[in-house]
């Protein structure tokens, strides 16, 4: 019987065929055994390290737009799977997607790649997992900058208000045992197709097929998912505890047209992210920003983490 790492084995040499493919020849790609997970990642450039965390429904492709642009501009970034997410482990049960432990992996990662620390950047979940480490593990996080992804206590703040809870009506759909796997299998996965549809320019034929691909991996549909059943399921007074101001210098960029995150949440309150640089607004983008305006989140990245460079 083969087991789950056997199937990402035999699914990583597509992987790497499509990222050497898309990204170039200099493109460094493999997997990191961190704290009995496996994380498969994207590698490139020579510098201060930049860790690219995706969100939902996405996986390291997701930053095929910054990831030689953040290389030539002087940085080594990586960009991984995070768990349950395409070639990466994806561990049985809801509380192994605790954002604690997702917040390990990476500083563990981080460290597995031979640096002690790294400037981060996180999209929707990728940036809840950048939150978490830079509120529990600040002396790893060197730099910080979100894509919109509200700070958990913003985000709490709105699922107390019925525009917000309308917005994010599928946190508690994904919450149902079995049936959203189902959903989400139909019709070719027009369920997670859907949640990309916003994004402009669309996304091409051939970029959706590497999603699929990623969505096909066994076990990555309950993965994915998971995410949000620990979420909704973490009791209030434990999500609490778990938020502590961020020290590290933030920059928040916010593609105000997102169909999902009101454009109030983009703000954290200064108590809690006292360092914060500036809000950067990006009027036409929606919730893909990256993707939608990915020359200027590029440059916008490249400015912020420059200090890193400095001798």
């Amino acid at each position: 019987m083969s087991t789950a790492d056997d199937r990402a084995s035999s699914a990583s040499g597509t992987a790497e065929q499509q990222a050497a493919e898309l990204l170039g020849s200099d493109v460094r790609e493999g997997y990191a055994e961190v704290g009995g997970q496996r994380l498969h990642y994207v590698e490139a450039g020579e510098g201060p390290l930049v860790v690219l965390l995706h969100g939902f429904p996405e996986f390291w492709y997701g930053w095929r737009l910054q990831i030689q642009p953040l290389a030539a501009a002087g940085f080594r970034v990586v960009a991984p799977d995070t768990r349950g997410y395409n070639l990466s482990s994806k561990p049985d049960g809801v509380k192994a997607y605790d954002s604690g432990l997702l917040a390990a992996d990476i500083v563990g990662l981080i460290h597995e790649r031979g640096a002690e620390s790294a400037s981060l950047v996180g999209h929707d979940w990728g940036g809840t997992i950048a939150w978490a480490m830079a509120m529990n593990h600040p002396e790893v996080v060197d730099r910080l900058a979100i894509l919109n992804a509200a700070h958990p206590r913003k985000l709490s703040q709105g699922l107390h208000h019925p525009g917000q809870l309308r917005k994010s009506w599928y946190f508690f759909f994904f919450d149902l045992p079995d049936l959203p796997e189902a959903v989400v299998h139909a019709d070719r996965w027009h369920f997670f197709r859907h949640f990309l549809r916003a994004a402009r320019p669309a996304y091409t034929p051939e970029e959706m097929d590497r999603y699929v691909e990623a969505w096909s991996q066994p076990g990555a549909s309950t993965g994915m998912i998971n995410y949000y059943r620990c979420s909704v399921r973490t009791p209030p007074k434990q999500a609490e505890a778990a938020i502590h101001p961020v020290s590290a210098p933030t920059l928040v960029i916010w593609g105000e047209r997102d169909h999902y995150l009101g454009p109030e949440l983009a703000e954290p309150e200064h108590d809690d992210v006292p360092n914060l640089d500036r809000v950067e607004r990006l009027p036409d983008a929606s919730h893909w920003v990256h993707h939608d305006e990915a020359e200027r989140v590029n440059q916008l990245l490249a400015d912020f983490f420059a200090p890193a460079k400095k001798p």
